[in-house]
């Protein structure tokens, strides 16, 4: 997650564990959340476009940076909540493995359709301690991620649950197998092809451990009630992990715009 340039010791921080068990809630208090929108905006953006695809397109195209990430970014609506949701569990996970060095693939970047999440489990993050070496300390996380900003009939918490149980399935596997592909085909920045082989073709390596995730992502207004009769599912099955926002829907939407607004950065870089 370095090429994101996030503080990750500072940005972890940001959070308070409430509890830890039978599952983990952490929340971002008020004051904290006031700041979060202001330093998020490029690393948000740097999650749809790196710096140096964004030089690059605005060469090839005599485009402003401000319209290449526009073309990039989710309009305003779930898909916008829910990648903030998945970008902001990166980010917290990156954050509890700090110093250790998070591998992300960044599956924003490859989405063919900006108004539609991206395909596959939603984040997967390997870490390898000692790579080029294959270790038994290596580890992939693979989370499910669902997000509820405003009052409604969504039940994030027994929906993350529910369908973390289709990555622990079938879908992880399908995930790295597609996200193989397209290294092989445009390219990933961040994630190489040897290092998904090494748990897409795990027995070819040291024993490896996979720990699955779900998680919720709720503004802080809603939590009391959804948290309402949750049945944490077994520790040594999937972990949940609850994560408090205050005013998500205002969080998220100014993220995005603090994001748009980094195109002025980048013009000047260019």
């Amino acid at each position: 997650m370095h090429e994101l340039e996030v503080d990750l010791e500072a940005f972890g921080e940001l959070f308070a564990t409430i509890q830890s068990s039978p599952f983990t809630l952490v929340e971002i208090d008020a004051e904290q959340a006031a700041a979060l929108a202001g330093q998020l905006g490029v690393p948000v953006r740097r999650c749809y476009i790196g710096d140096g695809a964004l030089h690059e397109r605005m060469v090839n195209t005599g485009a402003s940076a401000q319209a290449i990430i526009a073309a990039k970014l989710p309009d305003r609506g779930s898909t916008m909540a829910g990648d903030f949701g998945e970008i902001l569990t990166a980010l917290f996970q990156a954050a509890r493995e700090h110093p250790g060095e998070v591998l992300d693939s960044k599956k924003w970047r490859l989405k063919q359709d900006r108004t539609k999440p991206a395909p596959g489990s939603d984040v997967v993050q390997l870490i390898l301690p000692y790579w080029p070496d294959p270790s038994d300390e290596d580890r992939v996380i693979c989370s499910e991620v669902k997000t509820k900003s405003t009052p409604g009939d969504s039940k994030p918490v027994a929906s993350a649950i529910e369908d973390s149980k289709k990555d622990s399935s079938r879908r992880f596997v399908r995930t790295l197998n597609w996200l193989k592909e397209r290294a092989l085909d445009t390219g990933l920045s961040t994630v190489s092809v040897e290092q998904l082989d090494r748990f897409i073709h795990a027995v070819d390596y040291p024993a490896a451990r996979r720990e699955f995730r779900a998680v919720a992502v709720i503004s802080a207004a809603l939590v009391e009630a959804e948290l309402e009769g949750v049945e944490a599912p077994p520790g040594d099955e999937r972990a949940l992990i609850v994560i408090s926002v205050p005013d998500l829907k205002a969080n998220y939407e100014s993220a995005y715009d603090a994001a748009l607004v980094s195109a002025d950065e980048s013009e000047a870089v260019a």
